[in-house]
C-alpha cells in the first residue's frame, strides 16, 4: 500500500513522475561533473593566481570536505525540514556559490566555495535517491528510475574532464560559473514538480554498523580505491601539464581512458556482479589498482613529470586504473547496501559514503606535498601505492568463506 506522503507526491508530479526524474537526474549530472571539473583547470589556476600545486589541489579536496562532512548530517536536516525544502535550498546555495567562486581572485573565497558546492551535493544526492523511492512505486519502474539516476551520476565524470578542457581555454573562472544557470534553471522546474514529502527521523549509527564486516570492508575499499585513483589522476594532470606542456583540452581528452569505461559499463554491472559476486569483483578491481600503481613506479624513472610519452608513462596506468573501477565500483555499492538489515541500511549508506571521500580527502593534499621537493612525483607515487596494498589486503580478506554474510 502507498504512504499518503508518496501518494501525494505522485500526484504532483503527474502521476509518472518523469518530469521529477529529469530534474533529479539532471542535478545528481551537475553534481557528478563538479567532481571532475576543477581537475583539468588546476594549472591555470595556479600560473593565474600565481599559486603552487599545494595551494590549487584544494579546490578539489574542499569539494571532497564538504560533502563527506554533510553526508551524515543531511539526514538529520531533512528530518527536520522535509526532503523538498533541503533539496530546494541546497541547489539555490549550490548556484550561488558557484557565482561567488567565479567571480572571485581570492584563493579562501574559491576553496569555500568548493566546499559548500561539496556540502549542497551531499545534500541533493540522497535526497534525490530518497524522492525517487517516494515518487516511484517500487518494481520494475523504480528499478528503472534508479537505473536512469546513477547512469547520469556515472557519465558526469568524464563530461566534467571534457567540460573543463573547452571551458579553461577560454578562461577558468568558466568552470565555476557554467552551474549557475543550470542549476538555476532546475530549482525554478524542481519548485514544479518536487513533492512534498516529510522528513523520516534522522538513522544513527552505532556498533551494529561499525562492527559489521562486509561494509566495513567495503567502506576501507572504497576509500581506498577513490583515493588511488584521484590521487593518480592528479598526479597525471601535472605530469602532462608541466613535463609535456599539453594545454587543458589535451588533457582532459588524455584522462578519458581512466574514467569513460566505468559510464560505458554501467548498464551491465548488475550482469556482472550476479555471474562473479561482490567479493571477487572488488578483489579484483583492488588487484587492477594496484597494478596501476606498480606500473606507474617502474615507469617513471626518476621523474614522472618528465615523462617522455603518454602512450608509454602514463596510458597503461591510467587504463587499469579506470579498469579497477570497471570491475570493482558497482561491487562495492552493493555490498555495501546488502550488508546492512532494511532498518539500518538508511544509515549505513551515509557513513559507506563518507568512507569514500575519505580516500580523496586523504591524498590529494599528500600526493600535492609529496610532488614538490624533495619528494617528487616517485614519493608521490608511493604513496599511493601504500594505499593501493592496504585495499588490496582489504580485499583479500573478504574472499575467505563467511556463511552469514552476503557475496551477490
Amino acid at each position: 500500500m502507498s504512504s499518503p506522503s508518496t501518494t501525494a507526491g505522485r500526484h504532483r508530479t503527474g502521476g509518472g513522475g518523469w518530469p521529477l526524474l529529469f530534474v533529479l537526474s539532471g542535478n545528481m549530472l551537475l553534481d557528478a561533473v563538479e567532481v571532475s571539473v576543477v581537475l583539468v583547470a588546476l594549472p591555470a589556476i595556479g600560473a593565474d593566481l600565481g599559486l603552487g600545486l599545494w595551494s590549487v589541489q584544494w579546490l578539489m579536496s574542499g569539494f571532497a570536505l564538504g560533502f563527506a562532512a554533510f553526508l551524515l548530517l543531511g539526514p538529520r536536516l531533512t528530518a527536520g525540514w522535509g526532503l523538498r525544502r533541503v533539496y530546494l535550498v541546497a541547489m539555490l546555495v549550490f548556484a550561488a556559490a558557484s557565482l561567488v567562486g567565479g567571480l572571485s581572485a581570492n584563493m579562501w573565497i574559491l576553496v569555500g566555495s568548493r566546499v559548500v558546492k561539496g556540502a549542497c551535493a551531499a545534500l541533493t544526492a540522497p535526497a534525490g535517491l530518497a524522492l525517487i523511492g517516494e515518487t516511484f512505486p517500487a518494481g520494475p519502474r523504480q528499478r528503472r528510475a534508479v537505473s536512469v539516476y546513477s547512469m547520469f551520476g556515472a557519465y558526469g565524470f568524464s563530461l566534467g574532464l571534457l567540460l573543463s578542457g573547452a571551458l579553461v581555454a577560454d578562461s577558468w573562472r568558466w568552470t565555476f560559473l557554467f552551474p549557475v544557470p543550470i542549476a538555476l534553471a532546475l530549482l525554478v522546474v524542481g519548485h514544479r514538480v518536487i513533492p512534498d514529502v516529510p522528513g523520516r527521523s534522522a538513522p544513527r549509527f552505532g556498533r551494529a554498523l561499525t562492527g559489521n564486516g562486509p561494509l566495513v570492508r567495503a567502506m576501507a575499499g572504497a576509500g581506498s580505491l577513490n583515493g588511488v585513483y584521484i590521487g593518480m589522476l592528479l598526479l597525471a594532470t601535472f605530469t602532462m601539464s608541466d613535463g609535456l606542456g599539453w594545454p587543458a583540452w589535451q588533457i582532459a581528452f588524455a584522462l578519458l581512458p581512466a574514467c569513460l569505461p566505468l559510464a560505458v559499463s554501467v548498464p551491465f554491472a548488475g550482469r556482472l556482479i550476479q555471474r562473479f559476486g561482490t567479493s571477487r569483483l572488488i578483489a579484483a578491481g583492488a588487484l587492477l589498482a594496484f597494478a596501476a600503481q606498480l606500473l606507474a613506479l617502474v615507469r617513471s624513472g626518476g621523474d614522472a613529470r618528465a615523462a617522455d610519452s603518454y602512450a608509454w608513462d602514463l596510458l597503461p596506468s591510467l587504463v587499469l586504473v579506470g579498469a579497477a573501477f570497471v570491475v570493482s565500483f558497482a561491487a562495492l555499492n552493493m555490498q555495501a547496501t546488502q550488508s546492512a538489515t532494511p532498518e539500518l541500511r538508511r544509515a549505513a549508506i551515509p557513513v559507506y559514503q563518507t568512507g569514500v571521500q575519505v580516500g580523496s580527502i586523504a591524498m590529494l593534499p599528500l600526493v600535492a606535498a609529496l610532488l614538490n621537493p624533495p619528494g617528487g612525483p616517485r614519493s608521490a607515487l608511493l604513496a599511493t601505492s601504500v594505499l593501493a596494498t592496504a585495499g588490496l589486503a582489504v580485499a583479500a580478506t573478504g574472499l575467505r568463506p563467511r556463511s552469514t554474510e552476503p557475496d551477490s
